[in-house]
């Protein structure tokens, strides 16, 4: 059992699970979700039981009272006072999605703190075609339908064949959404929107790993193009792009890990 352990803060306080032996450290800041993946804690853990031996894994969630208002520069603000006050440094960052929005401010204010860096379906800039997808799952979390969010959020995240598969799985899962946890993603969410860090992006020093989705119904792989446009000057950038994967690429790519842990160990 993968234990869900708590970084107390004086200002706040943020859930997280380690895993692995590893003398390097990596970091796994996940993307937006309906509920925490602090319940996931074993299944992460098992899909990431390659990096075991090279890196003890740190996963985090957000701080666990959410105010109104809480932006994606608060959550990277926090999330590197619960990595130093673990007594972390130079640790590696795996950021998904709005992970990975969360880890490239963590990377331009604190790049002492960051040894590499990997973004995985994220954007430095959210244009307003691409907030839509976003704006529709926050009226419908605002509703208190958590059946139709469900649904909408997986079909726009997985690719169309995982979806049908495991439609039924999301529709049961459903059920035991909470209104804290519509409450929670509302505000979430709505951290997404108007994000831009786009000016920002050379300010990152470390060596990164840029990994999007030319299919990506939620960010579109317009977003990932634009971080490599303003990095690929780096010998130390790399880039690669997926092909029928879905916005979730990182949980559905079969290669996904392997590329990161080859990418980490170079």
């Amino acid at each position: 059992m993968t234990e869900v352990s708590k970084v107390v803060t004086q200002d706040f306080s943020m859930d997280y699970f380690k895993f692995g032996n590893g003398k390097r450290n990596l970091v796994i800041i996940p993307g937006l979700s309906i509920q925490s993946v602090m319940g996931a804690a074993n299944t992460v853990a098992a899909e990431y039981q390659m990096m075991e031996d090279d890196f003890t894994v740190y996963v985090f969630d957000r701080r666990s009272d959410i105010p109104e208002g809480y932006s994606i520069f608060d959550m990277a603000k926090d999330t590197a006072e619960a990595i130093k006050k673990l007594g972390l440094s130079k640790v590696s960052i795996f950021g998904a999605s709005q992970g990975g929005m969360i880890a490239m401010v963590i990377a331009i204010n604190y790049p002492d703190l960051v040894e590499k860096l990997v973004l995985g379906s994220t954007s430095s800039h959210i244009r307003p075609a691409q907030a839509k997808v976003l704006e529709s799952w926050i009226e419908l979390a605002k509703n208190g339908d958590a059946h139709s969010l469900y649904q909408k959020f997986a079909k726009e995240v997985y690719p169309p064949e995982i979806y049908s598969e495991y439609s039924d799985y999301f529709n049961d899962i459903s059920n035991t959404v909470s209104t804290k946890d519509l409450e929670r993603f509302v505000i979430l969410a709505s951290a997404i929107i108007g994000f831009d860090i786009s000016s920002g992006l050379k300010k990152i020093q470390c060596p990164t790993l840029a990994m999007g989705v030319f299919e990506d119904e939620v960010l579109d792989s317009d977003a990932t193009m634009e971080i490599a446009e303003n990095l690929d000057y780096r010998p130390d950038f790399k880039l690669f792009m997926y092909i029928g994967y879905g916005h979730a690429a990182f949980d559905t790519a079969p290669d996904y890990r392997d590329r990161i842990l080859t990418f980490l160990k170079g």
